[in-house]
């Protein structure tokens, strides 16, 4: 019966997706289906229910918080200010100004939370520049194009407030445990920088010397992002705010940078609305949508009958999570992040309880196999937005950004089996 019913299931969903349907409005039909076919409860209850939960979630309050924060800061002279700041720092490393891709994406990200927001504006200074200066074109794009997706793990991020949703787990805890990985990461990506430059030998050639004068004085254009940051998961990490709270200080913070900067007019702050009400809808429809098909897969067991299938196969933990960590890759290649979150965890998290494995750790996990779906040819979003940036065409950006691929592939397998570089930070809250 069970078996029957996930083929079916399975079959419904190829169809619906490839259909070209909305994937929140598909995941509505199925799961709607699915009750029907096998059960005999009430659908339209369940799914006035489900409605009524995901909307009136006090937690979710901080997702158009975030978004408006986002859109703020991306209409401000705040990513001119930062490639011009961090150059002097950052100049004579070898690889030289392609660390500013990874350095600040990272911080512009971790204000933003915005994948596209971050790659496309970090992008518009930082591509133009590097082919002045006769950098590698691969490792420009490759660096951007993955960089860009580091505001996905770190904090704030909207995929982790969604998991913590689905999942029921803190989302104070799931933004302070990412944001170790989230830097190792990002040293990871300056480390293979370094190496492929001096590889390469096309590292940028003559850059000037900066004094330590010049690095002081170009702090100014840097602070500003950073004490947001520091003042966002510092009231999170010290428990002097929620992430609702924190994401309303966010909001403010963003204002006043704005104002301070002498771009917040009427018509800029009227589309920064605009910008939040359609993005917050179209992850609310993806979530309703997907949270009604999980809870069709609960009524009908699906979830205990994979689990139980899987451990009586008797692989190991490693095996298992290698197995989840492909599942992910494939539906990277035909679906968003947001749905693979919600359609996912409600199937893969009693299985990973039952391993014995921290919640808040496979969060992370998944937020960071979402990332790799951000850039995971052929529909990662992230490729096509990089095309409207360079000349060069989706097949090139593709095999420049695979060696950052093969990083975080690499990076999810060290914290599997180092579980405590994601949980070190949370555990001391």
């Amino acid at each position: 019966m069970l078996s029957t019913a996930l083929c079916v299931i399975l079959a419904l969903l190829a169809l619906f997706l490839a259909s070209g349907l909305w994937i929140g409005v598909s995941l509505f039909f199925v799961g709607g289906i699915s009750l029907a076919l096998f059960t005999n409860l009430p659908v339209e209850r369940i799914l006035g229910s489900v409605i009524w939960n995901n909307t009136s979630s006090s937690t979710l309050m901080a997702l158009p918080l975030f978004i408006m924060m986002g859109e703020l800061l991306v209409r401000t002279r705040l990513s001119e200010d930062l490639f011009d700041g961090l150059t002097p720092w950052v100049a004579r490393f070898p690889g030289g100004l392609l660390h500013v891709n990874v350095i600040a994406c990272a911080l512009f990200a971790a204000i933003t939370g915005s994948v596209n927001a971050t790659t496309a504006t970090v992008g518009k200074i930082t591509i133009p520049e590097f082919e002045k200066r006769g950098y590698d074109d691969a490792l420009s794009i490759g660096s951007l194009t993955a960089s860009g997706t580091l505001g996905i793990l770190i904090p704030p991020s909207m995929p982790m407030l969604i998991y913590g949703v689905v999942a029921q787990a803190s989302i104070g805890k799931l933004f302070i445990a990412g944001l170790l990985p989230g830097l190792l990461l990002m040293f990871f990506f300056c480390l293979y920088i370094a190496v492929m430059s001096g590889v390469k030998k096309k590292d940028g050639g003559d850059i000037p010397r900066y004094s330590w004068g010049e690095r002081i004085r170009s702090l100014p254009k840097i602070l500003p992002v950073a004490s947001l940051i520091a003042f966002v998961l510092g009231s999170i990490y010290t428990g002097w705010s929620t992430p609702t709270e924190a994401a309303a200080i966010g909001v403010f913070g963003a204002t006043v940078l704005a104002v301070a900067t002498g771009c917040l007019t009427p018509k800029i702050f009227w589309t920064c609305v605009v910008g939040t009400v359609r993005t917050n809808c179209m992850i609310m429809l993806i979530l309703i949508g997907a949270s009604f098909f999980s809870v069709a897969l609960g009524f009908l067991g699906l979830p205990k009958y994979i689990s139980e299938s899987i451990i009586a196969l008797g692989a190991s933990k490693y095996a298992i999570m290698a197995l989840i960590t492909v599942v992910y890759l494939i539906l990277g290649c035909l679906i968003d992040g947001y749905s693979m979150i919600v359609m996912t965890v409600p199937i893969f998290l009693p299985l990973v309880s039952a391993l014995g494995l921290d919640p808040i750790w496979f969060g992370i996990f998944v937020v960071l196999l979402v990332q790799i779906a951000n850039i995971t040819p052929p529909i990662g979003f992230n490729l096509f937005l990089v095309t409207g940036i360079c000349r060069h065409k989706i097949g090139f950006i593709s095999r420049a950004v695979f060696p950052f691929i093969a990083i975080m592939i690499l990076f999810a397998a060290l914290i599997t089996i180092f579980p405590n570089l994601v949980l070190y930070l949370p555990n001391m809250m």
